[in-house]
């Protein structure tokens, strides 16, 4: 595996604790969003990045600043992962949308984006992490289906792992 890291933007920490189980797994480091500067992302072929979804669909509060770090870094050639935390019964029609609102803002950045998820499974009214009928990464509801979650980041981390 290549030089992988795990950034996350947490506000309760269960977008962290998410963070902190895939890369134990992945055997890499995971690192808060507010903790991301170009060298962190020169120094790594992978980025693994997880926010929580706030208000209508929104980014983490962090994850604003993490994103200009991305945009001003040379992230072509780079392997991307997103993964992220929602409500799919509160905020059913909103679900996971700042796996959405990352992507949307790195999409053209010429980096390779790896780990879709079928929505096969999910309960929920709309996402704008939704890219050609998939999730663009990893979508988590980890308030009303905690039960999912252990088997979800699995079967992710098997996906992506050929990847990096």
């Amino acid at each position: 595996m290549n030089a992988t890291i795990v950034v996350y933007g947490s506000s309760t920490g269960t977008c962290e604790a998410i963070a902190e189980k895939i890369a134990q797994k992945l055997g890499c480091e995971a690192i808060n969003v507010q903790d991301l500067t170009a060298d962190v992302v020169n120094n790594n072929q992978n980025l693994i990045l997880g926010t929580s979804t706030w208000g209508a669909g929104e980014l983490q509060d962090d994850w604003y600043d993490g994103l200009k770090v991305l945009q001003g870094a040379d992230l072509s050639g780079k392997t991307i992962a997103l993964f992220g935390c929602g409500d799919s019964s509160t905020y059913s029609d909103t679900f996971v949308g700042g796996i959405g609102e990352l992507y949307n803002g790195i999409k053209a950045s010429g980096a390779k984006f790896v780990g879709a998820v079928e929505t096969d499974g999910y309960t929920f009214d709309d996402s704008e992490a939704l890219v050609d009928g998939k999730f663009i990464g990893l979508p988590l509801d980890d308030i009303n289906e905690d039960d999912k979650t252990d088997t979800r980041i699995e079967a992710w981390i098997a996906t992506i792992s050929p990847n990096l």
